[in-house]
């Protein structure tokens, strides 16, 4: 294989393994809940400590990538995922499993962040989307395949199986990552930004102000429709077995319902890539934020396997057609030299509504009901929407049509 194809090949390769690791974890809420004697909005909270833990690793990662290129995130994440996870296994106490899972999520934020710019540096800018797009769609799909054995495997088996199975994958991506290229900071960038002194907030107001005048503020709009998006997942991670556990399903069919989700994320990795690279960036932003809001004002309502499946279609469309396309417009906007930080310092603030998902909806959960949960969290995508429509501007370049030359227009 050329350097790029093996790049590429390893890249999509770890992204689906990990998104199989991560994605045993949503269906087996309701197992932990009877494992640890606890109740399911406290379960829910697994979910909870593995993004607390990705908003620690994002400006680590960050400050890590820009200063040393990406083999260090790359390598290191995960073998602390390895390492973390495996607590699972023979913790008889919920705590510590919490503990490690925020450990994983740090280091999850970090390698994640590493693959990018890695991917980044092999494409040219006009196939980012359709990079970002083959990234978010293989996790999609991994995601979808281990809530399916995720669930089957803690049903059957239990929930020590699915946190060893989680460990050996995380362990084989550290192997298969030795073969993934090493992208380092373009070399007349080295010398910017100067350092400057003063408070994080001051750094990263400098970090800010290196973003062309007039993108500013597209770049603040990508940092709450990155928030909101990350919302909706976590919460439809943490929240729907809730949901479905209210109405007597079980965590198998729980499994079955991510899986529609995946499938639907699948089939739109080629479309997605396409529209974000050649129609536009905005034509994916917007209804990928407007599709899941209606689509959580429809879920209260559901009270059997059918109609949630029906959902999970509708949920799997959006979800792929946004499949990297916030991500692509966020490296059209970022300066080379400080890409890593900028993408780092928007997924930071984003995680705030990832871990806003299950925490406040586990709260809400065992207050109401899991049902009602999904009205609080609507309004919140459909204003998303609205903002990447009227206040965003368009980040896809497009070049101009070639004129026709003298001697062919004769």
């Amino acid at each position: 294989m050329s350097p790029i194809v093996r790049g590429l090949t390893m890249l999509y390769l770890t992204t689906i393994l990990l998104g199989f690791a991560h994605g045993m974890l949503p269906p087996i809420i309701p197992v932990l809940a009877s494992e640890f004697e606890i109740s399911g909005g406290f379960a829910a909270q697994v979910v909870t400590a593995f993004m607390v833990g990705r908003l620690i690793g994002q400006p680590l990662g960050g400050t890590l990538i820009d200063r040393f290129g990406t083999r260090p995130a790359v390598l290191g994440g995960p073998v602390a995922m390895a390492l973390a996870v495996s607590v699972g296994v023979v913790t008889q106490w919920f705590w510590p499993l919490l503990i490690g899972l925020f450990i994983a999520g740090a280091a999850d934020s970090m390698w994640m962040l590493g693959r990018e710019i890695a991917g980044v540096d092999l494409v040219k800018p006009n196939q980012r989307g359709r990079l970002m797009s083959g990234f978010m769609g293989f996790h999609g799909v991994g995601m979808g395949l281990g809530a399916w054995l995720g669930g089957n495997v803690g049903e059957d088996v239990g929930v020590r199986a699915v946190f060893a199975i989680y460990t050996a994958i995380a362990a084989f991506v550290f192997l298969v990552s030795v073969l993934i290229p090493s992208a380092e900071r373009p070399q007349a960038a080295r010398s910017v930004p100067p350092r400057v002194e003063g408070s994080r907030l001051e750094r990263l107001y400098n970090l800010y102000l290196q973003i062309d005048p007039r993108m500013r503020a597209t770049y603040l709009v990508l940092i709450f429709a990155t928030a909101s998006m990350m919302l909706y997942r976590t919460a439809y991670q943490a929240i729907v077995p809730l949901h479905m556990d209210d109405i007597g399903l079980t965590p198998s069919q729980i499994g079955e319902l991510f899986l529609v989700v995946a499938f639907g994320s699948l089939v739109m990795i080629v479309p997605a890539g396409f529209v974000v690279d050649k129609i536009g960036r905005k034509w994916a932003t917007v209804p990928s934020t407007a599709m899941p809001g209606i689509a959580f004002l429809l879920i209260p309502f559901t009270g059997s396997l059918g109609p949630l499946i029906a959902i999970a279609v509708f949920m799997g469309f959006s979800n792929g057609l946004s499949l990297g396309s916030v991500a692509t417009s966020t490296y059209d906007v970022a300066p080379d030299a400080v890409r890593a930080r900028l993408q780092a310092a928007r997924r930071t603030v984003s995680e705030v509504g990832a871990i806003t998902g299950p925490l406040l909806g586990g709260f809400l959960a065992v207050q109401l009901g899991a049902g009602p949960v999904f009205f609080v969290y609507a309004p919140v995508l459909l204003i998303a929407a609205a903002l990447l429509m009227f206040v965003a501007r368009e980040t896809l370049v497009k070049r101009p049509a070639q004129a026709p030359s003298a001697s062919h227009g004769a």
